[in-house]
This record gives structure tokens, C-alpha cells and sequence, in this order.
């Protein structure tokens, strides 16, 4: 069990899974016109889904933060989860799929600061510290290191970004290959998230997580009615569209395909439900490897 000073912050993220909410400018990286800017607003596609753009899915791997055991790293999961699908559609579906890894940014992400704290990996970060981390130093396939669900951020040593064992033991990889982040921000409101998610992919929101999110199952539309709000949770936002009339989210979520539809959520849109719309979105562009050749 934790003591101390841990023991108290894995208590106070027990009513969220991990999102610690920057306060301040927040920091981006942004070289090419926006598609909020460039898009008519008014003529965008009325549905868009990772799972099936044009007959094919880019959609990465679901997983699952809370597992070998609990870990408040739900904003490591949905910035690598929206960052791969990213990947893929411009690689063009090249395979294997990029399926970024997690568990480094859990060991190497301290900042920025947010609520005057750095990022604490298990103990809760921001997906804007976790682009912000990428543009400078990459991060590996999650063949490189898997995820543990344990670490603070101050476990960023080779070893822990890269890793191969043997019978002898294990050792760090030297120079391994990174993905790493060209541009990096924010949109607020439906239109802003439907024109960079139809335009250039998933992006990543920040939610409440009130005990109805947490209990959903099924393929119906989640809307929360007692006014939730809060920089709780982190998902990806894979898509939107319109199901019998009322429109939604598409989401992917970090807790197992056990939860939810398959681990995939829809939640009613428009309506800033949770505080999807007004709360935190993040977006970021993807660098191209050499080696990643666009098809």
C-alpha cells in the first residue's frame, strides 16, 4: 500500500482517473493553418469514425490503464491513442500499426506545470504536457516497453524507454526508433472538434467521470443529466455522427473492452455534456520517420 504524501494523492485521484488540469497559457506548437480556419464550419461532414474512413479501419489497440494494477494515467493512453491513429492515416495504413507507448510517458513526462505540480505519471498528468514531451524527445512503439501501470515520472532512464531481455537479463536498446510531435494544441466547441477531427483524426478531450460513466455499458448514447463537470478524465475523440436523430461523440476510452461498447463510448453532442466541448481538447501532428513512408 502507499504511504505518505502518495498515499494521499492516489486518494484524492480516486474520483477521477488521473487528469490533472494546467492552469495558465497553455503551451503549443502550432506551423500550418487550422482546419477551423481553412474548413467552412458550415459544410463539414455530417459523420466521421477512425474505425471507417472510406471502408478501412486506423483504429489502434484498446487498453486498459487500470491494470496490473490501478493507475491514474488515463491522459498517457488517450494522447498515445489519438497521436497513433494519427499515424496510421497518414501513413495510409501501412502495417504494422504505430501503437505508441504509454508507459514511457508515465516514467519520462514532469511538466509543464499543472495546478502548480508537475505531471506524476500514475499520479495524474495532462495530455498538453504529454505533446509537449513528444515534440522534444519522442516517444517509442510500445514494443520498446510495455505498459506496467506504475511509475511518476521520474523513471526516465534508458532502460525504461527502450528495453530487450534474454536468460542473462535485460539491457537498453541504444538509439531506438521515436515518433515524434510536429504541431500541438487545443480546439474548444463542436465545430472546432469536428473540423480537426474530420480533417486530420482523433484528437483528445478531458471529461468528468461521474459513477453513471463508469457503470456504462451498450451502443446507446451516454448523457449525463445531473450537469457534470470537472477535468477528471482523459479520452480520445475518434469521430462524431448522428444516431436516431441525436448526435454524438465517438469516443475510445481506457478501461478494458469490458466497459462501455467494447471499450468505445458514444456520448450526446452540442450539449458540452461532461464538459467535453468546453473543458480541454487537445490535438497534435505526428512527424514522419524517414523510414514512415506515406502511401
Amino acid at each position: 500500500m502507499p504511504h505518505g504524501t502518495a498515499a494521499l494523492s492516489l486518494l484524492a485521484l480516486a474520483a477521477g482517473q488521473g487528469h490533472r488540469r494546467m492552469l495558465g497559457p497553455l503551451p503549443s506548437i502550432v506551423k500550418s493553418p487550422l482546419p477551423q480556419d481553412y474548413l467552412d464550419l458550415t459544410a463539414l461532414p455530417p459523420s466521421w469514425d477512425v474505425r471507417d474512413v472510406d471502408g478501412r479501419s486506423f483504429a489502434t489497440s484498446n487498453r486498459n490503464q487500470h491494470i496490473p494494477q490501478y493507475c491514474g494515467s488515463c491522459w498517457a493512453h488517450a494522447s498515445t491513442s489519438s497521436l497513433s491513429d494519427r499515424i496510421n492515416l497518414l501513413r495510409g495504413g501501412v502495417t504494422p500499426f504505430a501503437q505508441l507507448s504509454p508507459q514511457v510517458l508515465v516514467h519520462c513526462v514532469t511538466g509543464p506545470q499543472h495546478s502548480g505540480a508537475p505531471a506524476q505519471g500514475c499520479l495524474g498528468g495532462n495530455q498538453i504536457a504529454a505533446y509537449d514531451y513528444m515534440a522534444q524527445h519522442g516517444v517509442p512503439d510500445e514494443t520498446c516497453q510495455n505498459y506496467e501501470a506504475r511509475g511518476n515520472g521520474t523513471q526516465c532512464t534508458a532502460m525504461n524507454i527502450c528495453r530487450d531481455c534474454d536468460h542473462s537479463g535485460c539491457r537498453a536498446v541504444e538509439n531506438p526508433p521515436l515518433w515524434f510531435v510536429e504541431e500541438h494544441g487545443q480546439v474548444y466547441g463542436e465545430q472546432q472538434m469536428m473540423a480537426e477531427i474530420s480533417a486530420r483524426g482523433p484528437i483528445g478531450c478531458t471529461i468528468a467521470d461521474p459513477q453513471t460513466l463508469k457503470d456504462f455499458k451498450g451502443s446507446s448514447i451516454y448523457n449525463d443529466t445531473t450537469g457534470a463537470l470537472g477535468f477528471a478524465h482523459d479520452v480520445s475523440v475518434a469521430g462524431y455522427g448522428t444516431q436516431d436523430g441525436t448526435p454524438y461523440w465517438l469516443a475510445r476510452n481506457s478501461w478494458g473492452v469490458y466497459w462501455g461498447d467494447e471499450g468505445w463510448f458514444k456520448i450526446v453532442r452540442g450539449v458540452d455534456n461532461l464538459g467535453i466541448e468546453s473543458q480541454e481538447c487537445s490535438w497534435a501532428v505526428p512527424r514522419l520517420r524517414a523510414s514512415a513512408t506515406v502511401v
